[in-house]
């Protein structure tokens, strides 16, 4: 058991970012949040999944979360009050209540201290549904074009303490940076400017291959952003 790890920042892949707001100028406000399976996980790595347990009451409204502290045979709690979420409400106040005791714990503390994530998003020519953005009835509406479930985010720390956040549209893009990063995390803050792998440079490699010809894929992947479906057809 370590409870030093519970203050351990999460990794860059145990949060979740989704769109707060949008106001009319297109700039959208980007929430960080961890889900509660990232705190059973922590839970579950640090102390053990036969030494902690969660008790909800005031019908789910509070979260109890508490670790056996088996030098002294009894157990230590931590308890915080959750909010309803817009759907599912008693299923989501469960879960947010959880979330909020785990914070007592440190899980995720650091969230706290992450810069205001302001982006500009960008509009379809007919500033319709399917660019990132758009209005409807004189309210800004989150768009097709916007899809940050794919975006690629880069955290950086520092003695437990966030120092750098960036992030990568689905298309290579930097669309946020802040803050520094070590030189391991700076690569991948840095825009991403090679042409994407063309269907006619792809079929000349794939008969570059059937002639027998070694590396093509990663001479390929130096000079051209390859997509997934062309990775496949390419690597060996």
């Amino acid at each position: 058991m370590d409870l030093q790890k519970l203050k351990e920042p999460l990794t860059i892949d145990q949060i979740d970012f989704r769109v707060q707001s949008i106001n009319k100028g297109g700039y959208a406000t980007i929430l960080a949040y961890k889900d509660a399976r990232a705190d059973m996980n922590k839970l579950d790595e640090s102390v053990g999944c036969l030494n902690w347990k969660r008790e909800h009451t005031r019908e789910n409204m509070n979260c109890v979360v508490s670790i056996w502290d088996k030098e002294n045979n009894h157990w230590v709690s931590k308890e915080d009050t959750g909010t309803e979420s817009m759907a599912e409400k008693q299923k989501g106040l469960a879960s947010d209540s959880f979330k909020r005791a785990c914070f007592n714990w440190g899980i995720g503390r650091e969230l706290y201290d992450y810069p205001v994530i302001s982006i500009k998003l960008n509009q379809s020519e007919k500033k319709d549904a399917y660019g990132e953005w758009y209005m409807l009835n004189d309210k800004p509406k989150q768009g097709y074009g916007l899809k940050i479930k794919e975006w690629k985010w880069i955290s950086n720390f520092n003695k437990g303490i966030i120092t750098g956040l960036a992030a990568k549209d689905n298309n290579g893009k930097v669309r946020f940076s802040w803050g520094t990063f070590s030189e391991e995390n700076t690569k991948d803050t840095v825009e991403d400017k090679r042409p994407w792998l063309s269907e006619k440079l792809l079929n000349k490699g794939l008969e570059r291959i059937k002639a027998g010809e070694k590396g093509v894929y990663e001479k390929m992947d130096i000079a051209f952003r390859i997509n997934d479906e062309y990775k496949a057809k390419l690597k060996p």
